[in-house]
């Protein structure tokens, strides 16, 4: 007489709690992650590790940022900088080809072109129109956003959603940027 064994009973799967989801989403790097931005230079050194997700929260925290900074100055010069400098940033992250954006009409390329041009100015603003002596935290609440902004936009992997590019669109997702 054999015994046989059941195998146990299938058991469904367990429904992924939200923040291990939203984890799992910000690194996602397949194509479901969204497709590879051209790299600048047509080779860039430096590895990419940071998600362009993160890089448009990062985004949207720089320009709400530079706002207050500029606000909580008595200086008119430094308070206009500051809303000139976050309104652009968050007013080019929502409309940039990006998964985290409103409306998706700019080019990731574009974007990451205006974060460079964006970190110089906001660096350069306080010297430039003069108030980095009359509000010194101020001006260093802005140069620090803007050296920020420059790392950050060095490792980012920039991805866009709809393939839309400088130069045309193409729908292919190479490997992650790396060296």
């Amino acid at each position: 007489m054999s015994l046989s064994v059941l195998p146990p009973p299938p058991t469904a799967p367990r429904a992924e709690s939200a923040p291990r989801r939203v984890a799992r989403h910000l690194v996602d790097t397949s194509a479901r992650a969204g497709i590879l931005s051209r790299p600048l230079l047509e080779r860039f050194p430096l590895r990419r590790w940071v998600p362009s997700e993160v890089h448009t929260l990062l985004d949207y925290r720089a320009g709400v940022a530079a706002v207050v900074a500029g606000h909580l100055s008595e200086d008119g010069t430094a308070r206009r900088a500051g809303w000139a400098l976050g309104a652009s940033l968050v007013g080019i992250t929502l409309l940039t080809d990006a998964r985290l954006s409103v409306s998706k009409l700019i080019p990731i390329e574009v974007h990451e072109l205006f974060d460079y041009v964006h970190g110089a100015a906001a660096v350069l603003a306080p010297f430039a129109l003069g108030y980095a002596k009359r509000h010194p935290l101020t001006a260093a609440a802005h140069v620090l956003l803007g050296l920020s902004s420059l790392a950050v936009a060095l490792v980012t992997d920039y991805r866009c959603q709809t393939g839309m590019h400088l130069g045309g669109e193409h729908l292919t997702d190479p490997e992650g940027i790396g060296a």
